[in-house]
């Protein structure tokens, strides 16, 4: 087999709201522009096979209630958007992981989902929906809840760039979803994410830097990390710090752009050949072959609590997601202020 090596472009965008379906477009331009740019800034050097966009580039869930964002945002996949990521990416034989957008499912009637999709040059590849929303505030369900939902939680690729996985933002602060798609086989772990301050690039609370890091270590697997760089005029009530990055499996940072909000595409080498390598001549620090998944009874029952438990649910809400986090205060023996 060839030595897999190329370029990564994880490209932070800043772009108003979209409001309407419509208004999507205007957004998706302006990605298929930033891709052209990635690819020819590269061309002299190592050819870039992979982009990344961030959480909420092709829509935001910018309406408080599960009722407006399917009347106004929420859009099927596959769709005109990854229909015309796929051209590009065909034109340029590459593979594109694109921004979040609100997705509506005819199988899950009155739900909306924070979906991200891997789009090659065949198309859709997988669809991730974010599992882990950002509660209180995010009224988009996450898969896990809906009863009877088959789906794989942690889909990964096998590409000739080597096997992707990806993740949306805050599901980054839970270490088993990443454990899971590198159990899945991912080689490269994808964020797609849209961290606010003061949670952003630069001390004293950077975690974003550190939870990369960290899950590459973790792992030992490439992090590519591409974070919402809008303006606070864009995307109130929160400032975005972008800072994006590229980092390798021993959790060297290769590359990451300057922090702060405006538009960046920062380009690093991935080498998956080495990493191939790696997993297969380590013996220590080897965290996947050494995880001893039954010692941690945590797992054994709920803490945050299905949506079915108790009897029936409506539509998600502020106020509901509220209730379910107090519930599961009560689970680990932490009082509850009213």
């Amino acid at each position: 087999m060839s030595h897999i090596r190329y370029s990564v472009a994880a490209c932070q965008t800043d772009l108003p709201n979209p409001v309407e379906r419509r208004e999507m477009r205007r957004n998706t331009e302006r990605m298929l522009s930033m891709i052209d740019s990635a690819v020819a800034g590269a061309a002299p050097f190592l050819p870039v096979r992979l982009v990344v966009f961030p959480e909420f580039a092709h829509a935001a869930p910018v309406f408080p209630t599960v009722k407006e964002l399917l009347e106004k945002l929420a859009v099927e996949i596959p769709n005109e958007h990854t229909e015309a990521l796929e051209m590009k990416a065909r034109a340029h034989g590459l593979y594109i992981q694109s921004g979040t957008m609100l997705e509506r499912d005819d199988k899950y009637p009155g739900v909306v989902f924070n979906t991200t999709c891997l789009v090659g040059p065949a198309g859709v590849l997988y669809k991730y929906r974010k599992v882990n929303t950002w509660i209180p505030y995010e009224v988009h369900a996450s898969p896990h809840d809906l009863e009877g939902y088959e789906e794989p939680l942690f889909p990964v690729a096998e590409t000739e760039i080597g096997r992707i996985g990806c993740a949306i933002c805050y599901d980054w602060l839970f270490p088993e979803a990443m454990r899971q798609l590198a159990a899945n086989g991912a080689e490269v772990l994808v964020r797609v994410s849209a961290y606010m301050d003061p949670w952003g690039a630069t001390a004293p609370m950077d975690w974003w830097t550190v939870v990369n890091r960290c899950r590459a270590i973790e792992n030992t697997a490439y992090v590519v990390a591409a974070n919402q760089g809008a303006s606070l005029k864009h995307y109130p009530p929160y400032s975005w710090p972008g800072g994006s990055q590229v980092v390798d499996f021993d959790g060297r940072v290769l590359a990451e752009a300057s922090p702060g909000p405006g538009e960046r595409i920062v380009v690093a080498p991935l080498d998956i050949s080495a990493l191939r390598h790696e997993r297969a001549a380590r013996r220590g620090h080897h965290m996947l072959a050494h995880l001893r998944t039954e010692a941690y009874p945590v797992y054994r029952n709920h803490i945050y609590p299905p949506r079915t438990e108790g009897g029936p649910d409506g539509p998600h809400s502020y106020e509901r997601n509220n209730e379910l986090i107090d519930e599961s205060k009560r689970r680990l023996g932490e009082p509850v202020q009213g």
